[in-house]
């Protein structure tokens, strides 16, 4: 056996211990992801941060933001939450952060973190609670002017909350840097094959004492305050001159860090449709609606056809539309309007619930917008 630290093969191969370049094209994995190099690679829904269906500006920073990432807070102080435009090269949004009034003195039990679910039957291919459970690798673009120590945990809902808390550093202000976290599979408990939240990952911005007065674990371990959060020497909420950015979230199985795997939006969008819908409708059009007016002063009917859904989501309508008969063409506008999607298997239907005392019971009833248009958002957030 010779050992060499670069073997040339012909004028166009050259095999060293960092990979393979042939012809000038590099391959230098130190190894392959569990044997997953390319396609469907990335776990993170929306992780370029370019599907924002609620909006691009937040002031109430314990709510979903861009699709799939929520704010989670209960320091004093404020922030805004946007939709940026400044992003790293090969990207075109971040999740901004922006501090706008301050909290410089923590209490032991305040915090301030993003946080990012995803659901269990996604995860089925971890192996988590056998001898088999794989490594996962968390990869991200982060920009602050606040430089420091900060700290990203995993959690386990379905495994006693058991976390694998790590501290990761900000050297370099208003720099874009590209961070790197792994860790092994857990043994311990499984993740359920169902649509609850099966990992939770949550990227600290402030913490008290009481989660931040451990040590990281670097790994599994059982569900401990203290360690949830260590690691995390910052305050973002010291200054309103700090922000934060965040983008380019990927999680994949195996040791090693892919470079980003980007969709497109139509793809992202439809991934994000699962969890949050909004439909928006211009003046007088009729909906895809047929409904029927019951004994109770209602006018019940379904709308068929959107994206299925994570779960049996709430809804909310906005706006206004009226009520058409469709024997006699007679308007009414209802008092009140209900909306929900119908608990089924497929959770793609919606059940509209119209309050109303025109028509006689059994009447048949569409619907249309009136001059100021309707929106209907259906939330099925883990």
């Amino acid at each position: 056996i010779t050992t060499s630290s670069s073997v040339i093969v012909g004028g166009g191969v050259t095999i060293s211990e960092s990979g393979i370049e042939a012809s000038g094209i590099g391959i230098t994995c130190a190894s392959i992801n569990d044997g997953q190099i390319s396609g469907r690679r990335n776990i993170i829904t929306n992780g370029a941060m370019k599907v924002a269906q609620r909006g691009t500006s937040f002031t109430d920073q314990s709510e979903y933001t861009m699709d799939r990432f929520k704010g989670e807070r209960s320091t004093d102080g404020a922030a805004t939450i946007t939709q940026s435009t400044t992003a790293p090269d090969g990207f075109k949004n971040s999740l901004k952060y922006d501090i706008t009034a301050t909290d410089t003195s923590l209490s032991a039990s305040q915090y301030a973190q993003i946080t990012y679910r995803v659901e269990g039957q996604d995860l089925q291919l971890l192996a988590y609670g056998t001898s088999s459970a794989k490594t996962i690798t968390l990869s991200f673009y982060v920009r602050s002017n606040k430089t420091g120590n900060y700290n990203l945990a995993f959690e386990q809902p379905d495994n006693g909350d058991n976390i694998s808390s790590h501290q990761y550093t900000i050297n370099s202000a208003d720099t874009w840097e590209r961070k790197v976290i792994t860790t092994a599979g857990d043994t311990s408990g499984v993740i359920n094959d169902d649509n609850g939240s099966g990992l939770a990952i949550k990227w600290g911005l402030a913490y008290g004492s009481t989660y931040s007065s451990g040590s990281v674990t670097n790994g599994w371990a059982a569900q401990n305050n203290a360690n949830f959060g260590a690691g995390q020497d910052v305050n973002l909420f010291d200054s309103t001159s700090n922000e934060f950015y965040l983008t380019g979230v990927q999680l994949e199985v195996g040791p090693q860090a892919t470079s980003f795997e980007h969709r497109s939006f139509n793809e992202e969008l439809t991934l994000c449709q699962r969890y949050y819908q909004t439909h928006k409708y211009g003046s007088y059009i009729g909906f895809n609606f047929m409904g029927r007016k019951s004994g109770s002063n209602t006018v019940v009917g379904v709308m068929h056809g959107i994206p299925p859904m994570r779960a049996a989501a709430t809804g909310t309508f906005t706006g206004a539309f009226k009520l058409y008969r469709i024997t006699d063409g007679s308007a009414a506008s209802p008092t009140g309007v209900n909306v929900a999607v119908i608990n089924d298997t497929f959770f793609n239907a919606v059940k509209f619930t119209a309050s109303t005392t025109s028509y006689s019971t059994g009447n048949m009833i569409t619907v249309y917008t009136s001059a100021s248009g309707g929106q209907y958002d259906l939330d099925a957030e883990i």
